[in-house]
């Protein structure tokens, strides 16, 4: 047969398109010509596949026509995933293994010269995106990459080590036998999700900053994003690197989610299953590095915290591009990078912990140090930050620098644990009432589930009318005492929950 056909898949986002690898052996002067909109190293494939047959003792039909096209032609194809197909399709075509039996699986793989086979990137993410497809394909694919795979349940991959596994596993059998039984180079890899590890960052070692650590319980509970606001040193750092494991369990859908991400980006880690993930970009990173981009399109830092945390430190020294690019994934949860040749969207559902200084040299309004910088400069400094973006931060919070001998006379606070118990439940209370973390209700959904008591309806109006709250502030603050109260295991928002919340939008220290 001088026609093969072999099914491969293409990353674009987290949609793993299908691409049929058609291989024809033709009569003519010899020559290999690869075609289907690929990219500079899909076409460099055609020296590693004839190198790995040859170096493999197959036979490389030297004296036919090659033609390989890469179907559809107008999808974009990148990356060394296509080795293998190819060279599949050029044993079925010419006969040295059984085409029929390819039928029913896909396959994905980068070739050395040798015909070893190297893992590729966001194999957990091509077989999450089989499955949310419903398709039933078996996968091939290399160490590492099958591994990582086998993750996604009710996935049926097979590790091959070498082109030879693969063949010995597709050639012509008169017995109709399936293939062959499991050896060191063909297995099929099952894998059982590990536990959650615990970071070993614990919340008793923050002392003081009593304000703060409610402030993060709140925001964990509700699903709210945070400002921490104070000089140097006083624990910004400190309080938002251990944030992450005040959160909620992760969910097996969003642990997947999580971990396609990284997958993706070259980022998996197999030991940081089902833990919710902390991204801290430096401050000098640009605004593609923040919300993904490229060609083709991958996902930015926002993104790779998908069900996770998003820590920005030195807010006001991200560019001005940088920050803005974060106000329309901050309410819909997604990111769409559109590009003149494709389009691509990722979820980017993240909870935002910003930490800043009150001015350039970190001291307006410290009580320790003398603040260097003039009205002028402080209002230069804060002004950095748009007020559409700190409208839509939930929490502003002071972080106040402690004297040396209540640093070190302070007692031990709560524990990481203790801390999360109580959002664990007043979560659990926020699924079981409307089925999604507070911070997630919109429009209708928020009169619906408030339950505001008529005195704290009256609080609230009075303090929006006297501070100057947009519709939004309005919402946010009502949807932060909702978490109060659930905290408190109280149905209803009281006026207390109400006068709380409004403590954590008051404006920042240079407003003062």
């Amino acid at each position: 047969m001088s026609l093969a056909l072999v099914q491969s898949r293409a990353l674009l986002g987290l949609h793993a398109a299908e691409v049929t690898v058609e291989v024809h052996l033709a009569n003519g002067l010899p020559s290999f010509s690869l075609v289907g909109l690929a990219d500079v190293e899909v076409k460099e494939a055609r020296e590693r596949v004839r190198s790995a047959l040859v170096n493999a003792g197959l036979e490389f039909p030297g004296n036919k026509r090659i033609t390989v096209n890469l179907a559809p032609a107008d999808l974009p194809k990148d990356s060394g995933r296509f080795d293998l197909p190819i060279a599949l399709g050029i044993l079925a075509a010419s006969g040295q293994i059984d085409a029929r039996r390819l039928d029913g699986w896909t396959f994905a793989g980068e070739l050395s010269l040798s015909g070893e086979l190297r893992p590729v990137r966001g194999a957990l993410a091509t077989s999450l995106a089989l499955r949310q497809q419903r398709e039933s394909l078996q996968q091939v694919l290399p160490p590492g990459s099958a591994e990582e795979a086998a993750w996604v349940p009710q996935s049926r991959v097979f590790r091959a080590r070498h082109l030879l596994d693969v063949v010995q596993a597709f050639m012509h059998r008169p017995d109709g036998a399936a293939g062959p039984a499991s050896t060191p180079g063909w297995q099929r890899v099952e894998a059982a999700p590990l536990p959650a590890c615990a970071s070993g960052a614990e919340m008793a070692d923050v002392k003081g900053q009593a304000q703060a650590k409610r402030a993060l319980e709140i925001a964990a509970a509700g699903g709210h994003s945070l400002l921490l606001i104070g000089p140097p040193g006083a624990g910004k750092s400190m309080l938002a690197q251990r944030f992450a494991d005040l959160l909620p369990p992760m969910s097996v859908d969003e642990a997947l989610q999580t971990a396609a991400l990284a997958s993706l980006s070259g980022r998996f880690c197999a030991q940081r299953w089902a833990r919710r993930p902390t991204v801290s970009p430096h401050h000098t990173a640009s605004a593609v590095a923040l919300v993904g981009g490229g060609s083709p399109p991958r996902p930015g830092e926002i993104s790779l915290a998908h069900h996770g945390v998003l820590f920005l430190d030195e807010f006001p020294e991200f560019s001005r591009a940088a920050l803005e690019a974060l106000r329309e994934p901050m309410e819909t949860g997604r990111i769409t990078i559109a590009r003149a040749a494709q389009r691509a969207e990722f979820p980017a559902r993240f909870q935002l912990i910003a930490a800043m200084n009150p001015c350039p040299c970190g001291f307006w309004g410290s009580a320790l140090r003398r603040c260097r910088c003039t009205p002028d400069q402080v209002a230069r400094y804060q002004g950095k930050l748009s007020g559409p973006l700190l409208d839509r931060i939930d929490l502003h919070v002071e972080v106040p620098a402690l004297p040396p001998a209540q640093l070190l006379q302070a007692a031990a606070g709560e524990t990481t644990a203790q801390i999360r118990a109580r959002v664990v439940r007043a979560h659990a209370l926020a699924l079981e009432r409307q089925g999604l973390a507070n911070e997630a209700l919109q429009g209708r959904a928020i009169d619906q589930h408030l339950g505001l008591a008529p005195a704290a309806g009256e609080l609230v109006q009075s303090a929006a009318a006297r501070l100057g709250w947009s519709g939004r502030s309005l919402h946010r603050v009502l949807k932060i005492a909702r978490t109060i109260a659930d905290l408190a295991g109280s149905a209803h928002i009281e006026t207390a929950h109400v006068a709380e919340a409004v403590q954590y939008r008051r404006a920042l220290l240079g407003a003062h």
